[in-house]
């Protein structure tokens, strides 16, 4: 196996008294889709926050392609290839798809980390402009959005809303994406729509995190997966090997019959998306 992309060792983070996260310990390897799964409270959140320089952890570091993240700005994170997407959608709803995605263009610059704005506004940069215009084209089209481009962002279906998320996170173009609770309030075809698109951003050379509560669906896209509890991992590995832990079943799965719809589950989300 090769070196981890991203190596998450031994990093707490207290809040006061309160222990959010305790000796957290995992990898993500190059060309992995990997879950971090657990109840709420489990502090899945806080971990995606200390990894992309939200929030210094109380101990431990976090490694990028072997690079200590500790004391680096989100934007410089970003700049080594960490992107991330949010819980809540983030578009401007009065501005158009294809200028949602235009602003994170000119917020980067069309061909590197120095912004050129200005210039490409008052249109003294014609290159760079169409350059970004090219480029948020193609993001759109890369998250099935390119027919919607020219409509508000804020008429979009709470699902496409989503996807103009991760239109915005593409821009900075990553080596890999950290998605929290992608699926999140999305109807069963929104949620196959996703997953087919988080296969082939990973087919693309991206590597994937995610953070998420759709059992179904996280059994159904994972290479990997971490379970957090109280803040401690207690489980790790293929989802096969999850979906039986003893330990996952009673923390988060559910007793027998529970975990056994979420694997039926998981299977017609895989059957449905591969289709």
């Amino acid at each position: 196996m090769s070196a981890p992309l991203l190596a998450i060792d031994h990093v707490g983070v207290r809040f006061g008294g309160l222990v959010a996260i305790a000796d957290l310990q995992f990898d993500v390897h190059p060309g992995e889709i990997v879950s971090l799964i657990g109840p709420n409270g489990a502090g899945k959140t806080t971990a995606f926050n200390v990894m992309t320089g939200f929030l210094k952890p109380s101990r431990g570091q976090v490694r990028f392609r072997g690079t200590p993240l500790g004391g680096l700005q989100p934007h410089e994170i970003v700049r080594l290839g960490l992107a991330r997407t949010f819980q809540r959608t983030s578009v401007f709803p009065d501005d158009t798809v294809f200028d949602n995605v235009m602003i994170g263009l000119h917020r980067r610059g069309a061909s590197g980390d120095h912004p050129r704005l200005l210039d490409t506004l008052l249109g003294r940069d014609g290159a760079a402009e169409r350059a970004s215009r090219g480029r948020a084209l193609e993001l759109l089209d890369r998250v099935g959005l390119a027919a919607r481009a020219g409509e508000k962002a804020g008429a979009l279906a709470y699902g496409e809303q989503r996807l103009v998320g991760v239109a915005l996170a593409l821009v900075s173009n990553p080596t890999m994406l950290l998605l929290d609770e992608p699926v999140s309030g999305m109807n069963a075809s929104e949620t196959q729509v996703f997953v087919r698109l988080i296969r082939g951003i990973r087919d693309d050379g991206i590597t994937i995190l995610l953070v998420e509560h759709d059992m179904p669906m996280v059994m159904a896209v994972s290479d990997r997966i971490a379970v957090l509890n109280h803040g401690r991992l207690i489980a790790q590995g293929p989802p096969a090997a999850i979906r039986t832990d003893p330990a996952v079943i009673e923390a988060y799965l559910g007793q027998g019959s529970a975990a056994r719809e979420a694997a039926h589950r998981a299977a017609a989300v895989r059957e449905t998306s591969d289709a």
